[in-house]
């Protein structure tokens, strides 16, 4: 059990136990917001190599490994701490990138508090490895929570540190061939080692906490997935880094006030080894309840049922398959987590019209879109980035009314893209493994009385809705009026016992999707 001693849980209706935990209610607003928008931002973006850059910079047979010697030095010599030192932020403006993601219909922003890499993005109370103390100096989640809180978007802040224990073991290592087989990369340094170095006065066992013996395999850069769950064959976590954990996170909670936090955890962070997650849910929900009086959302992956009542569920890179009971939310990204130079230069990532499809498609099955937009090291998006949300706003402009506010109807869509989804796996992981959205898939949402029936691209001809044919019986009454959003012709339509069938409008606002405003006669 972590001590409290330092960090107390908030007193309140929850207490640190799962049955405690099945009081929460996702908040309405949440409910409400459909689209979040998340920098995904900390020192692995300086390098512009992309995600998992801290682990994959220590094993030799990897591309980050390679590109790391070639401008930063060999992991001996010149590690991730000094990965950190040359990250300065010198053009971060976040007010301009919120006013741009509030025009895309944003309604919630997170920001990375911290990753696996073990550096904290804000002025920590108990990681001296922060980005006030080195690189920016700057209060990073600080700047994030004030612009977004200016431009009317709920705040969230993405803890991942839980799992540096393991995540950052390939810095105990060394090559096994070449000039230097042998010699071990930095990750085993201490405090003593530093005098006389811009480090001087820093323990790097805070940044690496490779104090410990390392997982058997501990090299092999894909075993960690096979070891996420703390049960799975790691080497556990001591309780001086669980109580660290904790009180690291309660301080961000405490300082910054936020409406959201997600973690990249099983269940919760620590769990089943430590009670840490267990009480950081606790004070999290009571301190909402505090200051707003809602329990705020709180998100982990690969819940099962009873933990769905406790929190809410997150699917990382995927979408279930039906209109899920509560509401859930997927994350995914435009390119790699964090930022990638080669993603820009082959103009890789995905389109706004993917975004888009994604956000409708997750919207009709009851849950949000959390989009990571990478940040460049020095705190810029690029010009293909820009663009891509510019292009997501523009859709969002004419038709969110369809999106924010909604609610599923009785089927989520029909069409056939429907039966090519895969199922998840783990955490997600079924993005992009079915056949693309095309005109002839339909998804829906409703508001109140009136039902959106929203067409996947431009309609070539008339649009065929099956699940609005009369004996389908799931809408029994009758028809007033259909109308195409950011249009102001006047439709024909026809409904028989098969199908509603629409005429779309001559001039489509937005080909990417089509919504008909379905509203019925009292």
């Amino acid at each position: 059990m972590v001590s409290t001693t330092a960090e107390p849980v908030a007193p309140g209706k929850f207490t640190p136990d799962w049955e405690s935990l099945k009081q929460y209610r996702v908040p309405t607003w949440f409910r409400d917001a459909k689209f979040g928008i998340w920098a995904h931002w900390g020192p692995q973006c300086q390098p512009e190599r992309g995600d998992w850059y801290a682990r994959e910079m220590y094993s030799e047979t990897s591309g980050r490994y390679r590109a790391h010697v070639a401008a930063f030095g060999h992991p001996s010599k010149v590690g991730f701490k000094d990965v950190i030192h040359a990250w300065r932020a010198e053009n971060w403006r976040p007010d301009d990138l919120l006013r741009l993601y509030a025009r895309a219909g944003a309604k919630y922003f997170f920001a990375l508090a911290n990753h696996h890499d073990n550096f904290d993005n804000w002025d920590s109370k108990y990681q001296p490895w922060n980005s006030v103390n080195l690189g920016p100096r700057k209060d990073l989640i600080a700047g994030w929570a004030a612009a977004a809180r200016r431009h009317g978007l709920k705040f969230g802040v993405s803890v991942h540190a839980a799992h540096a224990w393991s995540w950052l073991e390939t810095a105990q290592g060394a090559d096994a061939t070449g000039p230097l087989a042998g010699v071990p990369y930095d990750g085993k340094l201490t405090k003593a080692d530093g005098k006389g170095t811009w480090w001087e006065g820093y323990d790097p066992q805070d940044l690496y906490a490779q104090n410990h013996p390392p997982s058997p395999g501990f090299a092999e850069l894909k075993k960690i997935h096979e070891r996420w769950n703390w049960d799975h064959g790691v080497t556990l976590p001591d309780q001086a880094y669980c109580e660290k954990f904790y009180n690291r996170t309660i301080d961000l909670i405490n300082k910054y006030q936020p409406d959201l936090i997600y973690f990249d955890d099983t269940a919760l962070p620590l769990w089943p080894v430590s009670d840490a997650g267990l009480k950081i849910a606790a004070h999290f929900y009571n301190s909402n309840d505090r200051w707003r009086g809602d329990d705020g959302v709180m998100f982990n992956k690969i819940l099962d049922g009873e933990q769905r009542r406790c929190m809410a569920w997150d699917v990382e890179r995927g979408s279930s398959n039906e209109i899920e009971p509560n509401p859930w939310q997927t994350d995914t990204c435009i390119g790699s987590w964090h930022y990638d130079r080669g993603i820009f230069d082959r103009h890789g990532y995905k389109t706004a019209r993917t975004v888009v499809h994604t956000l409708i498609d997750v919207v009709s099955k009851n849950g949000n879109l959390l989009l990571s937009i990478p940040v460049r090291g020095d705190g810029t998006i690029d010009d293909d980035e820009l663009e891509i949300v510019r292009g997501i706003g523009d859709w969002m402009q004419v038709n969110q009314e369809a999106i924010h506010g909604t609610r599923p109807w009785q089927v989520f869509g029909e069409g056939p893209q429907m039966a090519s989804v895969p199922p998840l796996s783990a955490q997600g992981f079924n993005e992009g493994k079915a056949k693309p959205f095309t005109a002839e898939d339909v998804r829906f949402t409703t508001k109140g009385e009136v039902l959106y029936a929203i067409v996947m691209g431009t309609p070539s001809g008339p649009v065929t809705i099956k699940s609005l044919g009369t004996k389908r019986g799931l809408w029994p009454g009758a028809i007033a009026e259909i109308a195409a959003l950011g249009s102001t012709e006047k439709l024909t339509w026809s409904r028989t016992d098969d199908a509603l069938v629409i005429e779309p409008p001559r001039v489509i606002a937005n080909g990417t999707a089509v919504v008909f405003k379905i509203t019925p006669r009292r």
